[in-house]
């Protein structure tokens, strides 16, 4: 009799503690404010061949609503597409919608993040015989760097719409006959360096939109722990204090976690951008290392200090006498 009591206990203290759990999990995951609008902004060019663009979107963290700023990466592997996050509404509560890789785009909830996803489907490129091709008339690609390219101006979405969910009071979308297959499609989680992207976005109060009111200073960037970019398209690399430590975190990641998958390694890591600008003197590899990454050589020129803004010591006049003597017939005068 005292062991079943005992059991009773048991049972009892664990039903307890898993129904506190599940309260707590419910708790924070419930958000009655919807998330600000997706601001505007111009993507940075593509910086090299095998790079997919995903767009920026609005997450939530412990002091509320902020940017992760759009960004070129890896896929996980060859003829994966990237279907974007959204927010969807249910019951009174604002609800998370994560992204994932598969073989087909899924339901976004109708969001219009431009650059190829219009809200339904992606028009920015498609997987050709193991590469990718761009189509430039909704990508920004370097046609000199990258050649898998083509123009299709009928996937541009004319409708503007800065809406950044999908339920009452946003957009009315349901998913299509095609998305609703690729629901059921092999998914797979975003990648260790889109991951560490978000955790960088969420350490830099610069991005919560109780601060920027809704317009980050960093919209875009050309690759994860890259350049910066704001709304205009210039780069914007002056950071708080607080990003400078999340991006020192990242950096230890990013050398693996944004490497090239295996099947898209076919050459060497292209150029990014047509005019490169040097890494830092700390930053150089040396003459026999190669770097761990090609994005880290994306620094902005003005990141470090130009030398045209160290002004040289003035020459000195030499010393003159208040009675100085004329010169000789012969003996040029002497000009200061």
């Amino acid at each position: 009799m005292k062991n079943i009591l005992i059991l009773f206990t048991v049972i009892l203290f664990i039903s307890l503690e898993t129904k506190t759990s599940q309260a707590q999990i419910s708790a924070s995951l419930s958000i009655r404010v919807a998330p600000p609008e997706l601001p505007v902004y111009t993507q940075p060019m593509c910086p090299g061949d095998g790079y997919m663009w995903t767009p920026g979107y609005w997450a939530y963290g412990p002091d509320g609503y902020y940017w992760v700023p759009g960004v070129w990466v890896y896929p996980p592997n060859s003829g994966l597409l990237w279907t974007p996050c959204y927010w969807g509404y249910s019951g009174g509560y604002y609800g998370w919608n994560a992204g994932y890789w598969g073989p087909h785009i899924g339901f976004y909830g109708g969001v219009n993040y431009g650059y190829g996803y219009g809200g339904v489907g992606f028009g920015g490129g498609r997987w050709e015989g193991g590469s990718f091709r761009y189509n430039t008339a909704v990508m920004n690609v370097n046609t000199t760097v990258v050649h898998n390219t083509y123009v299709d101006r009928t996937v541009i979405n004319t409708t503007v719409s800065r809406t950044s969910f999908n339920g009452p009071g946003g957009i009315s979308a349901r998913p299509t006959a095609s998305e609703q297959v690729a629901m059921h499609d092999r998914h797979v989680a975003p990648t260790a360096a889109q991951t560490s992207h978000q955790v960088n976005a969420s350490k830099d109060r610069n991005q919560l939109a109780s601060v920027n009111h809704g317009r980050p200073s960093t919209v875009a960037m050309n690759s994860v722990n890259g350049t910066r970019f704001n709304s205009a398209g210039h780069s914007s690399n002056s950071t708080s204090a607080t990003h400078s430590n999340s991006e020192a975190t990242g950096a230890t990641q990013h050398s693996s976690s944004n490497a090239k998958p295996a099947a898209i390694r076919k050459s060497e890591t292209p150029t990014a951008n047509p005019r490169p600008a040097s890494p830092a003197p700390s930053e150089r590899p040396a003459k026999n290392e190669r770097p761990a990454e090609q994005e880290h050589t994306n620094a902005p020129q003005h990141a470090n200090p130009s030398p045209q803004h160290i002004n040289p010591p003035r020459q000195q006049r030499a010393p003159q006498p208040h009675a100085s003597p004329r010169p000789s017939p012969g003996q040029p005068s002497r000009k200061n």
